[in-house]
Parts: C-alpha cells; sequence; structure tokens
C-alpha cells in the first residue's frame, strides 16, 4: 500500500502567536472624517477634479495592465530552466549508466538497488524530482517513493497556506484579483498524475528511450507549471533506460510573483501621489475658478452693491490673468453703470428745463387774450419744442455712441484725405459771414484704424464748435501731422477762447458757455462729450487749450486730438 505524507510549510495568520486574542487596530473614525473634509475642502465634486483624476490614474492603469500582461520574462524563466534541468538530468544520468551498469557493456538491466540511493542524493540536491524508467516503460524508482515497513509512501511538498485574511498582505490580495482578470497568453496541456506515470502518459520518455533527449511542460489545476526533462541512459552507445527528472514551477513564479509585488507596490505608492497631486492641482485650479464664477455670479444678481472679484493676479499664470480680467472687466461695468446713472439723471435735469418753459407758456396761453403775447407765447412754445428735439436727438446719438464703437469693425482710414474732403464740403455748403475752413496737412497718408464715420462726426462736432465761436468771414484751421507716431489733429479758430479754469469742463455732458448774442438752447451740449467718447473708443485723446500773441492775450481756441498709427498686421 502506498501512503501519501504531506508536509506544509510554517503557517501563519499575521497575527503575534504569543497573544492569540490580538486582533488588527480598529479604524480612528476621526481620522476618516478629516480626510473626508480634506476632500470636501479641496472639490470632490468637481468636474474638473474628476476629470484630472481620471486621466492621471487611468494612464497609470494603462501601465501596470502592460505590466502585468507581460508574460515575456516568465516564458523566457522556463526556458532556463528546461535548458538548466536538461543538463542535470544528463549528469545524473552519465552517474547513474556508470554506477548502476557496474561497466557491464553487455548489461541489459540498471541494478536498482545501486541507483536508488545516487537517485535519491542528487535529485535532492538538485530540488527535483527523479524518476528512473527502464526500457519497458515501467518504473524502476521514484524520488518521492519511501520504503516504511515494507509499506511504499509517497511524499509530496504542499504550497503555503493561504493568508488572504491578514491585512498585511493586501498587496497579495489584489495581485491576485488582478492577476485573474488579464487573459492567458500561452496555455499548457493539463498534468495529471492519477494512475501511475506510464509511458504513454510521457511521451518524452519514450522520445528517451529512443535515445532521444526530450522535454514537456505542463499546467497543473493551481495554474503552477511542471517541467518534465527525460534523457536515455546509454553508457556504451545502447539505451539501458530513461531519467526523467520533474520541477514545477514553484520558484520561477515566486521570482516573478515578487517582481510584480514590487511593481505593485510601487504602483500603489505612485497612485496615491498622483491622487493627492491631482487633488492638490484640482484645488489650485478648480477652487479659484468656482470663487471667480461666484464672484462673476455675485455681480449679476447684487443689486444696489458692489461685489469684489478676488484677486488671484499674485499667481502669474492664467487664472492670475482671468482674475485680473475680470476684475477690470467689473470696474468697467460698475463705471458703465456709474455713467448711465449719471447720464440719466443729467438727461433728466436737462429735459426738465424745457418742458418747465414748455408747460408754463401752456398755461399762460390758456389764459391770456392779448394777441401780441399769444403770438410771444407761441414762439416760446415752439423754440422749446426745437430745443428738445435737438436735445433728444443729440442725447440718442451719445447714447448710442458706446454700442457703436464695440459693434464696428475698425478700418485702415487717411485722416489727411478725411479733412481735406471734410473742408471742402464744408466750404461748398457754406452761408456768406460764416467762418471759411482752411486745412494745413501733411502730404503723406495719416492711416489710423477707425471708423470713418464716427471720426468724420468728430471733425464735423470740432468744426461746428469753432465756427460757432468765430467773428464773422473767420478763419477755422484744421492741421494735421504726424508727432511721435500719432496722427495729430488740430481745429484752431479766432474767438474768444475757453475759461481758463474750464479747459476741462467744456468736455462734460451738457455744458454750454455760448458766445454772447446766440439765441438760448441752440446748442445741446453734448458736442465735444461725444467727441472724447469717440476718440477714446479708437485708442486716442482729446484736451483743449487757448491760443496766446506775443503778450500772453487769448486770441483764439484751439482743440488737439491725438489717434495711434495704425498697426499693421502680419
Amino acid at each position: 500500500m502506498t501512503r501519501r505524507m504531506l508536509y506544509p510549510f510554517a503557517m501563519t495568520d499575521g497575527l503575534d502567536n504569543a497573544n492569540p486574542d490580538q486582533s488588527p487596530a480598529p479604524v480612528n473614525p476621526q481620522r476618516w472624517r478629516r480626510w473626508r473634509r480634506l476632500a470636501r475642502r479641496l472639490g470632490p465634486r468637481s468636474t474638473l477634479l474628476r476629470r484630472i483624476l481620471a486621466i492621471n490614474i487611468l494612464a497609470l492603469a494603462f501601465f501596470l495592465g502592460g505590466l502585468f500582461y507581460i508574460g515575456q520574462f516568465r516564458e523566457e524563466l522556463v526556458e532556463v530552466r528546461v535548458d538548466s534541468l536538461t543538463v542535470e538530468a544528463m549528469l545524473v544520468a552519465g552517474a547513474l549508466g556508470e554506477a548502476a551498469l557496474a561497466g557491464a557493456a553487455q548489461s541489459s538491466g540498471i541494478d536498482v538497488a545501486v541507483a536508488k540511493p545516487i537517485l535519491r542524493n542528487v535529485v535532492a540536491t538538485i530540488g527535483a524530482r527523479g524518476r528512473l524508467f527502464g526500457t519497458d516503460g515501467t518504473v524502476l524508482l521514484d524520488s518521492r517513493v519511501i520504503d516504511a515497513g515494507g509499506r511504499t509512501v509517497e511524499f509530496e511538498l504542499l504550497p503555503p497556506p493561504d493568508q488572504g485574511l491578514a491585512p498585511e498582505n493586501w498587496p497579495d490580495r489584489l495581485y491576485e484579483l488582478v492577476l485573474g482578470l488579464l487573459p492567458k497568453r500561452r496555455v499548457h496541456p493539463i498534468y495529471e498524475e492519477t494512475g501511475g506515470p506510464t509511458i504513454q502518459r510521457y511521451p518524452e520518455v519514450a522520445a528517451a528511450l529512443r535515445g532521444e533527449q526530450a522535454n514537456a511542460v505542463r499546467r497543473r489545476r493551481d495554474q503552477r507549471l511542471v517541467i518534465n526533462v527525460a534523457v536515455p541512459i546509454q553508457p556504451f552507445m545502447r539505451v539501458h533506460g530513461a531519467l526523467m527528472l520533474t520541477v514545477d514551477s514553484r520558484d520561477i513564479d515566486a521570482a516573478v510573483r515578487s517582481e510584480r509585488l514590487n511593481i505593485l507596490k510601487i504602483f500603489a505608492l505612485t497612485i496615491g501621489a498622483t491622487a493627492l497631486l491631482s487633488l492638490y492641482l484640482a484645488g489650485t485650479i478648480a477652487r479659484p475658478i468656482r470663487r471667480l464664477a461666484a464672484a462673476a455670479e455675485r455681480v449679476r444678481t447684487g443689486y444696489g452693491q458692489r461685489a469684489a472679484i478676488p484677486d488671484f493676479t499674485g499667481r502669474r499664470d492664467e487664472i492670475g490673468d482671468l482674475s485680473g480680467a475680470l476684475r477690470v472687466m467689473t470696474d468697467t461695468l460698475y463705471q458703465r453703470m456709474a455713467a448711465i446713472e449719471a447720464f440719466a439723471v443729467d438727461v433728466s435735469h436737462e429735459l426738465k428745463n424745457p418742458l418747465t418753459s414748455l408747460r408754463s407758456a401752456v398755461e399762460t396761453l390758456e389764459r391770456t387774450d392779448n394777441p401780441d403775447h399769444r403770438r410771444r407765447l407761441l414762439e416760446i412754445i415752439l423754440d422749446d419744442v426745437g430745443r428738445l428735439d435737438r436735445l433728444i436727438s443729440d442725447i440718442s446719438d451719445a447714447s448710442r455712441v458706446d454700442a457703436e464703437m464695440s459693434r464696428t469693425v475698425m478700418e485702415p482710414v487717411d485722416v489727411g484725405e478725411l479733412v481735406q474732403a471734410f473742408a471742402d464740403v464744408v466750404n461748398a455748403v457754406s452761408v456768406a459771414g460764416s467762418a471759411r475752413v482752411e486745412v494745413v496737412a501733411e502730404h503723406a497718408p495719416l492711416m489710423v484704424d477707425g471708423i470713418r464715420d464716427r471720426l468724420g462726426q468728430v471733425l464735423r462736432n470740432l468744426v461746428d464748435n469753432a465756427q460757432s465761436f468765430s467773428p464773422p468771414d473767420g478763419v477755422v484751421t484744421i492741421a494735421a501731422r504726424r508727432l511721435d507716431g500719432d496722427a495729430i489733429l488740430t481745429v484752431s479758430d479766432s474767438g474768444p477762447g475757453f475759461p481758463a479754469d474750464k479747459l476741462e469742463a467744456v468736455f462734460e455732458r451738457f455744458y454750454s458757455d455760448r458766445p454772447e448774442g446766440e439765441a438760448f438752447g441752440v446748442h445741446s451740449g453734448l458736442g465735444l462729450s461725444i467727441c472724447r467718447r469717440i476718440v477714446e473708443a479708437h485708442g486716442g485723446w482729446i484736451r483743449a487749450e487757448n491760443r496766446l500773441d506775443d503778450q500772453g492775450r487769448v486770441i483764439g481756441a484751439c482743440l488737439t486730438v491725438g489717434l495711434p498709427p495704425r498697426v499693421t498686421k502680419r
């Protein structure tokens, strides 16, 4: 009777053997709460964070999957093990041939008693299982079968016990999980030992009995490989038997597993660092963007209060640029809102004056029967209606300037040609006694980027203002020249000039300081204000000053406009 004895390795469950009641330390809930607060503070609900994490972790996952799928390393180790086992089998077969046959060339068999200690000792040294086959294919010796009191006992080493429950063996559990998901690159035949070894079960033994060297690699049920190498025993060119050495892939699997576990541990540390860095990166990007978005929402819904945009300009990156742009845009928006509010107040005030006069004249007209009084009141009413019409037209024009300047695409404009064409038109339609327009311009083109109609409106307002202050048959001079790259336009007259303390106030809305003798309400006071808004929309500047003679006396007014040169696009 053959009895199989199993010799397991030392068992361990990862706990202290001296204290069987010892258990893993409980998880600290306070620590988990801190981690959750940190994750919420870094923005776990952020779509941007999820994308950053997905991209970084997915790249690492592809890397990890590629490393686990590389099976060439294991196949090469198997081939090396087959070659080394073949050399060892040939050495053992040579020793058995010399000793077991006792040097008799005519011997027809192997002395089993002599071969047994040689096989057991040599095979135990190389860590393999050795089986000696006779010429008829029967098993003469097996290094794993021993005699025990007339009975034969077969022993086999078991693999280490499953330690999957131990907390510190998480790399093993993760390794087995990932390895089970990967496809197998090479399928080996199943290794079976039931029924005893026969020459039909091992074709490599049959090849060895024919005088050839043969090997085979098979797979056990637990996926471990079994390597068989069979060589003939033929000391004098005659086959007296066959030797088959068998080893499993325990050492190969251990080496591959060790390398993969090391890679897995490095991957775990890398993915942890990647996750933390992704959280940090998302925090430095997503959180400022959320704050900027919330501030923009407060600007949109914050009626009656001024919302501040967070200042990230110190970052010196795209987020800082975005913060600076939003702050400038918000300041411009509030300035525009304040300007609109002030404009509405000024418009209301300017419209109330003619409306009040008109209402008073109408009420008085109802109470008087004097024809002269009624005719005078009708003149006042017509004058106020005309004043209202001019005010509404100028107010409408002023309100359209900003919108039109933001929508219209600027084109190249020759300022010198524009000035000359405008002067020709004004002189052609001028009436007797009005000031004449003269042009002093350079012959070279003065090209700027602008809106031709709006620049023509600036010229028209400046010339109308100069003509209204000029004496009869006076001269209004328009000069156009290039100075430090800018196109400079100067409109000069010979009138009384500006009040010394009003050189800046003349550009305010509804400012009016008309010459003596001019009818009240003929001008709305919006002309120079519109000019400034158009010029500034072109990136230029405008200023007012007085012309002085050698004795310092005022001999006229001068309005100067500067426009930046045209930008040549490449």
